[in-house]
């Protein structure tokens, strides 16, 4: 496959018209909507000639299909990126990303609001390979500017941040890694393009994981990453050394459940909101992470950057038991306790930053959980919570 990056997206469609029509090629696939499922490895050619020069659209499973090219050239418009890769989850589109961007003997900057694996993945195998990792505080914006090194190769940052939600300034941040010669990489899961276009705001490479609400069915494992013009290449050859190539079978899942993403991440969002503040009235919630808030610290950031929210955010509870908070989620009907999110369901998990964050301190003033808000009707979600709270304070 080359490696030239296709040249930046330019859409005329809005983001739902492209959702449905981007990748899908019926012309080429006998006049069937979608692109079918293509399960191989090996790939024949015609001619001594052709497989000496490698002419054609494809040459091994690892690398390309046309079920694959139809997620990958739909992200990619999506996106408003030069290019994509497909892997199998959100965590290796991300070590990819990372991996595309430093080398030993460079710097990396990490939000200190990481998804926790990503955290994992800098401290176990970029530092045993010669990368020096520094956390830095989410909310530091232009201030990233102290914490650079000559040989600061890249910048991650997420927002908001996993779990605890502080929004960053990533144009603020971007601008000043820019100036430096480094490269900003995003987990752009929570908001997703849709929410916020990455490369529009300065994001070199970012990362999704479609296990999330590209899927939308909580059945699917698949990570995507995108970049522009100046990272595409090292992303494609990246990708190329190491072959995490994805299941056929999933990236026809991702395809479909991404013709109704817009429709989903809309309900989720207004819900989400919704139930935040129901949340915020509650007398037994101390205060609620949703940059969607108005008292929000991160929603001037938020409502500058992003056209909308998904439906996972935190609660923190005032000061109670840890019995108190088991009897409260042990009851629950229609919150499952579960990792993951983005699915049709409801989710809650309870969570404490205070092991792992290494630049900012974890003091929430309370037992924290995250809620990841599905499409029930939000009556039953809040009868389903009103009992929680009741053992709550029962058990208190």
């Amino acid at each position: 496959m080359s490696l030239t990056p296709k040249p930046e997206s330019k859409p005329t469609f809005g983001a739902a018209t492209r959702l449905v029509h981007a990748g899908r090629d019926p012309g080429a696939q006998h006049g069937f909507v979608n692109t079918p499922i293509y399960r191989g490895s090996t790939v024949l050619y015609p001619t001594y000639d052709a497989i000496k020069h490698r002419r054609g659209r494809y040459n091994y499973g690892t690398s390309a299909t046309p079920t694959m090219d139809s997620l990958t050239d739909a992200w990619t418009e999506l996106a408003g990126a030069a290019g994509t890769v497909v892997t199998p989850s959100g965590l290796s589109a991300l070590t990819v990303a990372l991996m595309a961007a430093v080398s030993a003997g460079d710097h990396l900057l990490v939000t200190d609001s990481a998804y926790r694996p990503t955290r994992q993945f800098c401290d176990g195998v970029l530092a045993r390979f010669g990368v020096a990792v520094t956390y830095y505080d989410p909310t530091v914006g232009v201030g990233i500017a102290e914490l650079m090194r000559p040989n600061t190769k890249a910048v991650l940052v997420e927002a908001p941040g996993s779990q605890s939600f502080e929004m960053q300034d990533i144009p603020a941040i971007a601008a000043v890694a820019h100036a430096r010669g480094a490269c900003v990489i995003m987990d752009n899961t929570w908001a997703t393009p849709l929410l916020f276009p990455p490369h529009a705001r300065g994001v070199d490479i970012a990362v999704e994981a479609g296990t999330k609400y590209l899927s939308g069915g909580s059945d699917l494992l698949i990570g995507l990453a995108s970049a522009n013009a100046a990272y595409y290449p090292a992303l494609r050859r990246t990708f190329d050394h190491l072959a995490p190539c994805a299941g056929a079978e999933d990236i026809f899942l991702a395809l479909r459940g991404m013709r109704t993403m817009a429709l989903r991440l809309r309900e989720h969002g207004r819900v989400g909101l919704e139930m935040a503040r129901w949340f915020q009235a509650r007398p037994e919630v101390l205060r609620v992470l949703h940059p969607g808030l108005p008292e929000d610290p991160g929603h001037d950031i938020w409502k500058r950057d992003f056209s909308g929210a998904s439906g996972l955010f935190g609660v923190i509870l005032k000061p109670v038991p840890e019995a108190a908070v088991a009897a409260m989620l042990d009851g629950l009907e229609l919150f499952g306790m579960g990792f993951s999110w983005g699915g049709f369901e409801s989710l809650v998990i309870p969570f404490d930053c205070t092991p792992y964050r290494t630049a900012t301190q974890w003091a929430p003033g309370g037992p924290a959980l995250r809620f990841h808000i599905g499409l029930e009707d939000v009556a039953d979600l809040q009868a389903d919570l009103d009992a929680g709270f009741a053992r709550l304070r029962a058990a208190s």
